[in-house]
């Protein structure tokens, strides 16, 4: 029987995990001679707490069972978001708990809010440490996407079952047997992406912090004005490519590594992303056109091409401020916050292939109008779908919008303006970042917002990254006394 020292245990894992990377910024203290030994205390901390856990929950059989599932998935998170505040908790700038808390929760969930006001003059470990946290759960959101959600049939999410994976009893060996070919796949763009931002004209800790934010579609930058500081085409275009390729369901490459080297043609999400990618520019650039913004048509292309790619990625880089676009844009922008990228990729959102399951029961609905006696087989990627299915489908994209008008609301109460608190709630259970405004908006932050504020957003943040139901369902006795 599966007991919660499994649960206790991988989360002694991940402390583990998570402390030994602090040694990584504290290096950069060394080398630029930082006035501090936040990383140093930090990594103590989180690797002795990790260690009493590992050794108090040592176990012989290590399973976990589908309510212990539930429970690990948000735990863990929660767990990393909080001892990921202690290097800024810990930092000479004097972050509040609130900021330090939000700022960790922010880079964790891939969201990309900031509290930081000055990015360009911030010690560069926590610069550093912001990228790595990204990185960390951009990697993280992939695994368990690809593991743990299809089993817990979140959303859809069990459409992604892998073969060899029917029972949470397998979940820790399936891991493990994946676990290598999504890391070293994730490590090797993140070198690949890195390498092309120093050879067009980043510096190396630039590169590093940039590649690292950038494939796991997070956003944090080091400088104040993202990726617009370096004013360089080229940059925009390599951000843009991998930007991308993090937002595609990284089974997908385990299917490339094991034989199938059409699936990036054949796969029905990749073909959705794509397809809305290339509409969602055209529509901007043709707005851009209409209204005069940049008299050049190339510029007009690269920044609505760069600024739509990040939005609907969640990534939230920016090149300049679309706030001043006119409302359309704002409009436009804030519906690209929803969507997101697929499914079992770095990317957040509502995800393209519930929008393709969406559109696929609203056209059959029409069908059975006109021929009420039809018989009507629903299939995606070649997998035939049942009513069950598009109905847990339908509930998720319902439940989303509905918890983002109750973080609104909520936003709202705790004193922010009409705008202000819709793009923040919508931005925070998207994980995009950036949202609309001269509060929040590209050319703002997070910081002047009031401390209710910022724990509401990442409770928002939390929940949209774990797909909602993996949260809710703690709340509900119910499930504690099955």
């Amino acid at each position: 029987m599966a007991t919660n020292k499994t649960v206790f245990f991988l989360i002694g894992i991940l402390l583990l995990v998570l402390g030994t990377s602090m040694l990584i910024p504290y290096s950069m203290q060394l080398i630029y001679r930082e006035d501090s030994h936040s990383f140093i205390s930090s990594a103590f901390i989180t690797i002795f707490i990790g260690i009493l856990f590992i050794l108090a929950n040592l176990d012989k059989e290590f399973k976990l069972n589908l309510k212990q599932t539930f429970f690990f998935s948000t735990f863990a998170w929660l767990m990393v978001a909080i001892f990921g505040s202690l290097p800024f908790l810990l930092s000479p700038k004097e972050f509040s708990f609130s900021e330090a808390f939000f700022e960790s929760m922010s880079g964790i969930t891939t969201t990309g809010a900031t509290i930081i006001t000055d990015l360009d003059n911030s010690p560069k470990s926590i610069l550093l440490w912001r990228a790595i946290m990204q990185w960390l759960g951009g990697i993280g959101i992939v695994v368990m996407a690809i593991t743990i959600l299809p089993l817990l049939k979140v959303g859809g999410m069990q459409l992604f079952k892998m073969e060899g994976s029917d029972t949470a009893e397998k979940i820790l060996p399936r891991t493990t047997e994946v676990a290598f070919i999504i890391i070293s796949t994730y490590f090797v763009l993140t070198l690949i992406c890195g390498f092309f931002y120093w050879i067009f004209g980043m510096s190396i800790f630039d590169s590093i912090s940039h590649a690292m934010t950038t494939i796991a579609t997070g956003g944090f930058s080091t400088h104040n004005d993202s990726i617009g500081f370096f004013k360089n085409s080229n940059i925009e275009i390599i951000a843009s490519i991998f930007i991308i390729l993090g937002s595609i369901p990284f089974i997908s490459y385990l299917k490339f590594v094991h034989g199938n080297k059409k699936i990036f043609f054949q796969d029905v999400q990749i073909k959705g992303l794509v397809y809305l990618l290339l509409i969602s520019v055209f529509i901007m650039f043709l707005y851009l056109l209409f209204i005069g913004y940049e008299s050049n048509i190339f510029d007009k292309i690269r920044i609505s091409s760069f600024n739509v790619i990040s939005i609907l990625s969640g990534t939230g880089y920016v090149t300049d401020d679309f706030g001043l676009w006119g409302k359309f844009s704002l409009i436009f922008f804030l519906f690209l916050m929803f969507v997101g990228g697929c499914a079992g990729s770095t990317a957040c959102g509502i995800k393209i292939f519930r929008l393709q399951m969406l559109f696929i029961f609203l056209k059959n609905q029409v069908k059975k109008l006109i021929s009420p006696n039809v018989v009507i087989i629903t299939k995606y990627n070649n997998q035939k779908i049942s009513d069950s299915f598009i109905n847990s489908v339908i509930i998720f994209i319902f439940s989303f919008l509905f918890i983002f008008f109750i973080i609104a609301m909520l936003l709202s109460v705790s004193g922010l303006d009409f705008l202000t608190s819709i793009s923040g709630a919508a931005s925070a259970i998207s994980n995009v970042g950036p949202g609309l405004g001269d509060v929040i908006g590209p050319n703002g932050n997070y910081k002047a917002i009031p401390d209710l504020s910022k724990w509401i957003l990442a409770v928002g943040m939390l929940l949209g990254r774990l797909e909602l139901f993996a949260v809710l369902i703690l709340f509900f006795p119910s499930f504690w006394r099955s």
